[in-house]
């Protein structure tokens, strides 16, 4: 038997979150995201490990500012999106939608999540039940629409929704429990979500990450995703509106909040 990878989740900055995926039998390292040099590094060295692979999700600096360090440290080849190469890094590996490479011994398949911005991609590890999503799909929410539409937002979201439900949800920030104060509002009936939220709570109190979530648990509480469901469309008023409409409604609503 092949022996799993190991995904470390790394709080970095004030509220980001970067990953190290580790092949145990390799030992390989890549890193998703890298939004400061320093907390990165200590963890390597904490465990022993090089780095050989930088994936990106995005541009902002708050996802890629750590990358010429650590491009420089550990000489390791940086991967991310064809469409937003202008606008990242420079990249070893561009990348596109639906495209797919090999990586610590799984297969990784590239998803264009646009929405937070246009040319944003989530990497998708079936074998390891994994998928990053950085600021796309995010616990208990998704990134603001800096760039992209509704329409995009939704049929990104939407697209992530239909991955295997036991997959793991690596998302880019600990937004958790302000995520569920506004979810809540539009899903007030929803025990799913109350119980999500006292659970959050108790993890946050305990200085614990409320991230990966699986995609089930964002499934049942996330509104983000929930826009067919009866209860949310009638709580809004919009029995008859088209899902990608109502979605934007909440998206509207969450901005505001």
């Amino acid at each position: 038997m092949t022996m799993p990878l190991e995904i470390v989740t790394l709080p970095c900055l004030s509220d980001n979150y970067a990953f190290l995926i580790h092949n145990p039998a390799s030992g390989e390292t890549a890193l998703v995201d890298a939004p400061e040099a320093g907390a990165i590094r200590a963890a390597l060295s904490e465990r022993g490990w090089g780095l050989d692979r930088i994936l990106l999700t995005h541009h902002h600096w708050d996802h890629v500012d750590g990358v010429a360090e650590l491009r420089e440290a550990y000489g390791a080849k940086v991967i991310g999106a064809a469409a937003d190469a202008s606008r990242l890094p420079p990249l070893d590996m561009a990348v596109e939608d639906g495209g797919t490479y090999p990586l610590l011994g799984e297969e990784v398949q590239v998803m264009d999540v646009s929405g937070h911005t246009v040319g944003h991609i989530a990497f998708y590890i079936p074998g390891a039940e994994a998928v990053f999503t950085a600021d796309s799909l995010m616990a208990l929410g998704c990134g603001r629409l800096f760039e992209g539409t509704p329409q995009q937002m939704w049929a990104s979201l939407s697209q992530l929704a239909a991955l295997p439900p036991q997959t793991m949800v690596y998302s880019g920030h600990e937004y958790t429990q302000a995520n569920g104060a506004f979810a809540v509002t539009v899903d007030p009936g929803n025990p799913a979500l109350q119980s999500r939220i006292s659970d959050i709570a108790e993890a946050r109190g305990n200085g614990l990450p409320t991230v990966p979530s699986s995609l089930q648990l964002e499934l049942d509480t996330n509104p983000f995703l929930r826009a067919a469901d009866r209860a949310i469309r009638a709580h809004l008023g919009m029995q008859d509106a088209e899902d990608a409409e109502v979605f934007a409604e909440i998206r509207k609503r969450k901005d505001n909040f």
